[in-house]
């Protein structure tokens, strides 16, 4: 059996950008539950950039990530338009607060003028012209082709059962065999919690939440050049895709059990409903309808870091629905910790440290 310097457990895009950062200068193995890596939340994203998204938290994640992601041909322009009506005022001036002084490009707009068709009364709007689509599918590949090049291994189906740590080591058992590691990195995206349990650690609280996209085909299509949209109220965002179509979501984060997750027919309809209060296009068809989770840490910023608790145990989960657009930043933060060395300028540490929270979830 051969023992790894590292075993990270998940093959997302958390596991599989870190596994490409630690792979040239250590042993690493990803353990992936699934088939095929990127099945839950990786392959179910919306697909975007947004510097704003996440809060002010996650800023410097996302905006570190931007060059990499640019050199990297992950990015192709968007744009992205933050919408309200004359009641969300105080929304959009202390959204344009929070983010004052760190450089990320907003300008307030008339909507009506970038969104053919929007009802008279969403009369606010702020511009933020970075905002980009990722090439999800590209960004996780090109990970896992990294991983292998530098001789990293990774096992599917490979679901961890039980994990223990003795004399430095941990075995970890999984549903494809025993495997063998100095440190064990959870980045098991919607069970972290569950993995950690497994591993004889406290959890964290992490709790997965079920988000909804659907697919519309609209009359008239949606025209060229529209940017993404989203209500500075939170409650839809919506973005052109390829041939015409609209991705949407009502921004719903309902609470779940870790799973294989679906849309429910409700809350379709709730985001059919106020996609319509907005434009004056017409649905003509759902498509395609589908959902992902997307797991946050009690306080909605990741988890990066070595468990106070659990000698050689690394968390790396929590990222919300921010993950891959943080991917970057995030892994080389992260590898810096596990390699000791310096970590990338502007990201500090502390602000991610399991240790913050003031003692495990039992």
């Amino acid at each position: 059996m051969t023992t790894y310097d590292i075993a990270i457990v998940g093959a997302g895009i958390a596991g599989a950008s870190l596994a490409a950062e630690l792979a040239p200068h250590a042993r690493v193995v990803v353990l992936e539950a699934e088939e095929v890596a990127g099945y839950h939340a990786t392959g179910r994203s919306a697909a975007f950039w947004s510097e704003t998204y996440g809060g002010p938290g996650i800023q410097p994640l996302t905006s570190a990530s931007g060059p990499p992601l640019r050199d990297g041909g992950f990015l192709e322009p968007l744009g992205s338009l933050h919408i309200g009506r004359a009641q969300d005022q105080s929304r959009i001036d202390a959204f344009l607060a929070a983010f004052a002084g760190t450089h990320v490009p907003l300008e307030r707009v008339d909507p009506a003028a970038l969104v053919p068709g929007l009802r008279p009364e969403w009369t606010l709007g702020v511009s933020e012209p970075s905002c980009a689509y990722i090439d999800v599918a590209g960004l996780h590949a090109a990970c896992l082709a990294r991983v292998r090049r530098a001789g990293g291994d990774l096992v599917t189906s490979a679901s961890v059962e039980h994990a223990e740590r003795h004399d430095g080591v941990w075995r970890i058992d999984t549903s494809a065999g025993i495997h063998a590691a100095r440190v064990l990195v959870d980045a098991a995206g919607a069970w972290a919690d569950p993995v950690a349990i497994r591993c004889g650690v406290a959890p964290l609280g992490i709790q997965p939440y079920r988000r909804t996209v659907v697919q519309l085909r609209t009359d008239p299509p949606t025209a060229p050049g529209i940017p993404h949209v989203a209500d500075i109220a939170g409650g839809f965002y919506f973005k052109p895709e390829a041939g015409g179509k609209l991705w949407l979501s009502p921004h719903d984060e309902t609470p779940t059990d870790p799973c294989d997750a679906a849309a429910e027919e409700l809350d379709v309809a709730i985001a059919i409903d106020r996609f319509e209060q907005v434009v004056d296009w017409r649905v003509v068809a759902v498509e395609r309808r589908w959902a992902g989770l997307r797991s946050f840490a009690p306080d909605r910023h990741p988890v990066y870091g070595f468990d106070n608790a659990a000698p050689g145990f690394f968390w790396f989960a929590g990222q919300g629905g921010f993950g891959i657009q943080t991917a970057p930043a995030a892994a080389s933060l992260a590898a810096a910790l596990m390699l000791g060395t310096d970590p990338p300028a502007g990201l500090d540490p502390s602000r991610y440290a399991p240790g913050r929270f003031a003692g495990p979830v039992r």
